[in-house]
């Protein structure tokens, strides 16, 4: 074999060698091997010329890095993985949004499993697939129906959860649900209104019991009647049907909805009807979602921040990662914001 020839598979007792290795992308290249690995490993102390000679002779000789044995030497595979459940719905694909753009920006990549529940079993596989995979750290978005106690986690594996529930054994991040929840009542007593009817998230939701624990909550303090909770699926759908039953009711001047696409699915239903927004019926979301303020009449809603979620969950989880420490008691907590539009105005005389 002349300099600068790659050598090929061939096979041997009916197996295949491994194809191009670092030592032939060097002869290639003209550089040594270490410059290879540099180049590699992203390492800026390489010519600008050199760098694209070995990336190159790379792309001619089919040539991908060994990433698993970098990591043995590295210490990093510069991957995470993410756990979330029911990416179609708004907070867990605007979350995991926020997780990939963040972990881009710090040199990582994401490796993603939608799971079918949020059980402990569910989760605990996707965990050992995940794990397979070589990962650094894993964010789980939400484990609703998994406890702390039941969650089987590799040992000394770097974690954070978006669940609160979790506080004290991993680091947590989270939005202040009860603060939004609260604002967004007061906002509608504030307007006049007697009281506020409640179009709940799924009754096994963690986020949505926050919720509807903070408007009874704030109903109460108020010394004003707290209607019966209804509960929809987080979905458009649901909130029309839920609505077409309270949009009857000429009682109901105020209704807090569990997120946005639940809010249009009322409003729907409340204009089918005749009830006119916010003249007859108030109507508050929440998320806000890029959609709410193109509704008519523009939709209040609470807004979550879900790009600075998903910034400090990868924050928690590469500071364990590079520090090699636990903060399982750190717990952040994201300030909602009330954003106030033309679904809502002062309750009408009687």
């Amino acid at each position: 074999m002349t300099p600068g020839t790659p050598s090929t598979p061939v096979r041997a007792g009916g197996r295949t060698r491994p194809g191009p290795s670092i030592s032939d992308v060097a002869r290639l290249a003209g550089v040594s091997q270490q410059t290879v690995s540099r180049v590699s490993t992203g390492a800026e102390n390489v010519r600008p010329d050199t760098r694209q000679r070995v990336l190159d002779a790379m792309e001619q000789l089919g040539y991908s890095p060994n990433h698993a044995a970098r990591a043995l030497r590295s210490g990093s595979f510069g991957a995470i993985g993410v756990i979330a459940h029911r990416l179609a719905r708004t907070g867990e694909s605007r979350t995991v949004e926020a997780v990939v753009e963040a972990a881009r920006l710090e040199g990582y990549t994401v490796s993603l499993i939608d799971v079918q529940s949020p059980s402990s079993t569910d989760v605990t596989a996707a965990v050992q697939r995940l794990d397979h995979q070589a990962i650094d750290g894993l964010v789980i978005i939400r484990a609703e129906a998994a406890t702390p106690t039941t969650l089987a986690l590799p040992p000394r594996l770097p974690v954070v959860v978006s669940d609160s529930r979790f506080v004290g054994h991993h680091p947590a991040v989270g939005t202040d649900q009860t603060e939004g929840a609260s604002q967004a009542v007061q906002h509608l007593l504030d307007l006049g209104h007697r009281t506020v009817h409640h179009l709940a998230g799924p009754a096994d939701s963690t986020p949505a019991q926050t919720r509807v624990d903070a408007w009874r909550t704030r109903l109460r303090a108020a010394g004003r009647t707290v209607p019966e909770v209804l509960h929809g699926d987080w979905t458009s759908l649901s909130g029309y049907q839920i609505g077409q039953r309270l949009a009857e009711d000429c009682d109901v001047t105020a209704v807090l909805c569990a997120n946005d696409e639940m809010a249009a699915g009322l409003m729907r239903a409340l204009h089918e009807h005749g009830r006119r927004i916010p003249e007859d019926v108030s109507v508050v979301g929440f998320d806000d979602i890029p959609l709410a303020e193109y509704l008519w009449p523009p939709l209040t809603t609470v807004r979550q921040d879900f790009r600075a979620i998903g910034s400090e969950l990868v924050a928690l989880l590469l500071q364990q990662i590079r520090e090699r420490t636990s903060l399982a008691g750190h717990h952040v907590v994201v300030p909602t914001e009330l954003i106030v539009r033309a679904s809502t105005g002062p309750a009408r005389q009687p």
